[in-house]
């Protein structure tokens, strides 16, 4: 790619990139959020056309219109949120994408095909399973047997860690090593520094649309990288303040919920919040944090059990009821639960504040008010966008994650229930938002905190709940030297 620049809306998201793969060669993109990875992706992948700039393949120019073209041209693309259908099997999903699929019995014809791909990279895949029955790192297996099977010699990942456990990344490193020694050429869009300096062979860093810089993997470090990325010197290790806890916030006696499946998800779990503290739930994902969230916040109905929020029983009451009770959510599934996509920036960030006096009187919303409000959590949390009337569709995945944080943060709530908050975000960002919840205990509000990065748990928290098929293995406090065994805990072969 030569000279390539691409803007929306007078807005550059890319300008003047040069970018350059080699053979069995793993390249990793890095940038901020809104710094240009995926525009730069999609253009390549034929989605978006290019200002200006060339694309060339062993040294001849080509134009890529559309996504068919780009997979003739052998190149494949699994995108961030995957191009599944749920209700589908798995080989009727790789047959809806294969170019070469037959009229007629499409899945006998391409069974063998599937199943040799499977083998070959040690996929493990059942092809009649229902796309809904598989974890994210099953999907995401599809999405690569998919563009493959249809030759792709570049295939390009947008961020494919976001969404998959520590086991199911291990896997996909093995995957993409595998590619690498097979010829494969992999361009891996991520924002998490160790991934790139641990999988690829050359990194290039993006900041703001730009090229801020690029290098063998084996010739710089992590420091110099975020360097690159933010514009200046990324604080590693966040200090967290001994602070005196409060009186109780939350009270939680011998919940029962049951998941997506009429099984029990959450079983016979009790604890307690107080104020000025962070309390953090680590766990393997699929262990019931999600279902003890959304229960706490009213969007998941109890089986049984009593939750009090500053000893007011909520239980089983709508979410509005109890965010205006002073609990507020950032939900681990942001585009599902977190915001409404085709509305503007002002829209969602007062989606559940709009009926407050702050933001209407008696028949009609005060946008003035509405538009100030959002302009300050844009400013306060640095959301990279044009303007305020923007679709929030049209933002990335970490600015619309700072979106929600900055409108459930902005009102000071006394409980902020937070899944994942730093879900999609780069180092800077992550910084910042670490910041963010630290002072928010400070300030007197308590945060529950569902967490699959344990460094991220280690760093925040003044107490650890490990939870297992549903259960709490123990409540330890950060400084009890138990939390070594976490791992053990984690994977319910220890109890405390």
């Amino acid at each position: 790619m030569k000279a390539i620049s691409k803007s929306f809306h007078g807005i550059p998201a890319n300008q003047d990139i040069h970018l350059s793969i080699e053979s069995g060669e793993i390249l990793g993109l890095l940038g901020e959020n809104g710094a240009g990875k995926t525009t730069l992706m999609n253009i390549l992948y034929g989605l978006y056309q290019p200002d200006a700039g060339q694309i060339s393949i062993n040294g001849k120019g080509i134009r890529i219109s559309n996504p068919v073209e780009s997979i003739h041209h052998g190149i494949g693309m699994v995108h961030q949120h995957f191009m599944l259908v749920q209700n589908h099997s798995v080989i009727e999903n790789i047959a809806l994408g294969y170019k070469k699929t037959p009229f007629f019995f499409p899945k006998t014809k391409i069974r063998k095909k599937v199943e040799d791909f499977s083998k070959n990279f040690d996929f493990h895949l059942d092809p009649e399973k229902k796309v809904w029955q598989l974890s994210a790192g099953e999907q995401q297996r599809i999405e690569i047997i998919k563009a493959l099977l249809n030759g792709a010699d570049l295939l390009i990942l947008d961020e494919p860690t976001s969404v998959l456990t520590p086991l199911e990344i291990k896997e996909l490193i093995s995957i993409l090593r595998q590619m690498k020694a097979k010829g494969h050429m992999v361009i891996f869009i991520s924002h998490k520094l160790d991934e790139i300096m641990d999988i690829c062979d050359r990194v290039m860093v993006l900041q703001k649309g730009k090229i801020a810089g690029s290098s063998d993997t084996k010739d710089t470090d992590k420091q110099s990288l975020a360097r690159m990325m933010v514009g200046r010197d990324v604080v590693f290790n966040i200090h967290r303040e001994k602070i005196t806890r409060g009186e109780k916030i939350l009270s939680v006696k011998n919940i029962n919920a049951l998941g997506d499946k009429g099984l029990f998800a959450v079983k016979n779990i009790s604890f307690e919040l107080f104020k000025n503290e962070i309390f953090g739930v680590a766990g393997v994902s699929g262990n019931g944090q999600r279902e003890l969230a959304e229960a706490i916040t009213g969007i998941r109905p109890l089986f049984s059990g009593q939750i009090k929020i500053n000893g007011k029983d909520i239980t089983n009451k709508s979410p509005r009821t109890i965010y205006d009770n002073g609990v507020s959510h950032v939900p681990e599934e942001r585009m599902r639960f977190g915001i409404v996509p085709g509305l503007s920036l002002y829209d969602n960030a007062i989606l559940k504040q709009h009926h407050t006096k702050k933001f209407s009187g008696r028949c009609f919303l005060n946008y003035k008010k509405i538009k100030d409000h959002t302009s300050a959590i844009i400013n306060a949390f640095k959301i990279s966008t044009h303007s305020i009337s923007n679709q929030v569709r049209n933002l990335s995945g970490g600015n619309i994650q700072k979106l929600i944080l900055g409108r459930e943060i902005s009102e000071t709530p006394r409980l902020l229930v937070a899944s994942h908050p730093t879900y999609g975000l780069d180092v800077g960002a992550t910084e910042f938002l670490r910041n963010h919840l630290l002072e928010l205990r400070k300030q007197g509000s308590t945060v529950l905190l569902f967490s699959e990065d344990l460094e991220e748990i280690f760093e925040l928290c003044d107490r650890v709940a490990v939870i297992f098929d549903g259960q709490f293995m123990a409540v330890l406090d950060s400084d009890d030297e138990q939390l070594c065994d976490i791992g053990l805990m984690m994977a319910g072969s220890k109890r405390v």
